[in-house]
């Protein structure tokens, strides 16, 4: 019998990044923090000069309050034009540089943002609000390596902040580093037991360190603490698969297409039926995942293989469940070639 163990496709996947949130799985833990602890760049002097000075400082403090009052009103195009012209009469006033970028953050514009929190950053390192929000505006441009840094100078400042913490476990994943990212997803289910995604996450980091039953006892938890989504369920389940529990994870992936069907949780469940010897049940999960994609290719060679075993088990007599098994495997090397099991099953058995 031809095992079937032909998986080009990993799901144990760390958790999609959403432009407008830092996590989720499909659903997503918002961690844009509120700003606080932001210094003035005023000054003050003596004489003629140094009261302009000062009557400069409160025209620009000024305009940030009635620019927080506008945000609060949702006016954010009025605020962000009252602190264009703080920072123009005082480019030092960090708290004007931070209120800019979460207005662009808000907006989409995460390169503006970007900027205007790395201003910030620069002219205040020990503002915790400048460097987190630094790392998240690098994290949404993809700029992964920076990001990670931004992280680290802000944990510098707060520790067991839950934010910095969730979301530099999750640029670390994004690097292949499961192993620098465990120790901070460890410490955001410390800090807040009940984050279903700081669950999922660590569940993630679990089970690309190869520990799939403590990643299925995090995804569990988080199952219980969130709403449920394809992309949680089908992490589950594939650790449930690398533990032996099939019949555990056929259940969480019916779950999974009953909120939204799709050929890779039935090509899951084709696998482990195929490994519970439920061969009848495999075919036809296959079948309904190629129905759904005909591109999906995993599915074509775990149909190829069951019916290559159809054929082995009638002692080379079932010529038609050869020649479908092999008109599969030829689909899928179309798709991708660089399958060197499938090239030299299709090699072998053509003959």
């Amino acid at each position: 019998m031809i095992a079937y163990s032909l998986k080009p496709m990993i799901l144990e996947r760390p958790l999609n990044f959403n432009p407008r949130v830092m996590y989720g799985v499909a659903l997503v833990l918002c961690v844009l923090v509120m700003l606080t602890g932001c210094r003035s760049g005023s000054r003050s002097g003596s004489g003629p000069s140094g009261q302009r000075g000062a009557a400069a400082d409160a025209n620009t403090e000024a305009y940030v309050a009635q620019a927080k009052e506008l945000r609060t009103a949702g006016r954010d195009d009025e605020a962000l034009a009252l602190l264009t012209r703080a920072i123009e009469a005082n480019p030092t006033l960090t708290v004007a540089h931070l209120e800019a970028a979460e207005i662009y953050e808000t907006k989409g514009d995460f390169e503006a943002a970007e900027k205007s929190f790395g201003t910030a950053a620069r002219q205040d390192p020990s503002n915790f609000s400048a460097q987190f929000g630094h790392g998240r505006s690098l994290h949404l441009l993809n700029r992964i390596a920076e990001a990670v840094r931004s992280y680290l100078m802000a944990l510098a400042i707060q520790p067991n902040n839950f934010d910095a913490n969730l979301a530099l476990a999750t640029a670390y994943l994004q690097i292949d580093g499961p192993s620098q990212a465990l120790p901070y997803a460890q410490r955001s289910v410390q800090i807040n037991p009940s984050s279903g995604p700081a669950r999922a996450n660590l569940g993630s980091v679990y089970s690309q360190l190869g520990r799939h039953r403590d990643a299925v006892e995090q995804y569990q938890a988080a199952a219980e603490l969130m709403e449920l989504s394809p992309s949680l369920l089908m992490n589950l389940a594939e650790s449930l698969g690398k533990i032996e529990r099939y019949d555990e994870m056929v259940n969480t992936l019916d779950l999974a297409n009953r909120l939204q069907p799709s050929a890779a949780a039935w090509e899951r469940i084709g696998f482990a039926n195929f490994k519970m010897k439920r061969f009848d049940e495999s075919m036809a999960a296959f079948r309904q995942a190629i129905a759904l994609d005909g591109s999906h290719y995993p599915a074509l060679n775990g149909l190829g293989v069951c019916l290559l075993n159809q054929y082995l088990l009638s002692n080379k007599k079932d010529a038609e469940a050869l020649s479908e098994s092999m008109s599969h495997f030829r689909k899928s090397l179309r798709i991708n070639n660089r399958q060197p099991r499938i090239v030299d099953l299709v090699a072998r058995y053509e003959r």
